[in-house]
């Protein structure tokens, strides 16, 4: 499990917990709506908790899409491979599932990777070579 999910149920954890004791002191009707506000919560954190991955998976699936886009006005008559992040699987928590790598037919040993807000704004934030490969980028859209 990330730090990050540990600390998001923590602080879920209080809210509910919070929510519930409060609920405790209330009396009638007031403590039923307290109980009821505390299982709305807790039902709404765990739909988020679900539903989460699939909608990240939705908008990387448009990002490669518009990434495509641009890349065939950009590079007109090159192939190249697209591949993400693989969000779900272990070991892959630290890494941001919208950076997207691709690798150039032409250009082997160079991934560039781009970040996609919308239609109007992909931009190419960094790139790895394998062996330490240091020469005249063909593909680098910025000057780092």
């Amino acid at each position: 499990m990330h730090p990050i999910e540990v600390i998001e149920f923590l602080i879920v954890g209080a809210i509910i917990g919070t929510l519930a004791s409060i609920s405790l002191f209330l009396k009638g009707k007031w403590r039923k709506r307290g109980w009821l506000v505390t299982l709305v919560v807790f039902l709404a954190f765990c739909t988020l908790y679900v539903v989460r991955p699939y909608w990240i998976d939705g908008q990387i699936e448009k990002k490669v899409e518009l990434l495509s886009t641009y890349l065939v006005q950009q590079y007109p008559g090159e192939e190249w491979t697209i591949s993400t992040v693989p969000h779900r699987e272990d070991g892959y928590e630290s890494q941001s599932p919208y950076s997207i790598m691709v690798v150039f037919e032409n250009e082997p040993e160079v991934s560039y990777y781009y970040w996609v807000k919308n239609k109007n704004n992909i931009n190419q934030h960094s790139y790895s070579t394998n062996n330490g490969v240091d020469y005249e980028l063909e593909h680098n859209e910025n000057n780092w």
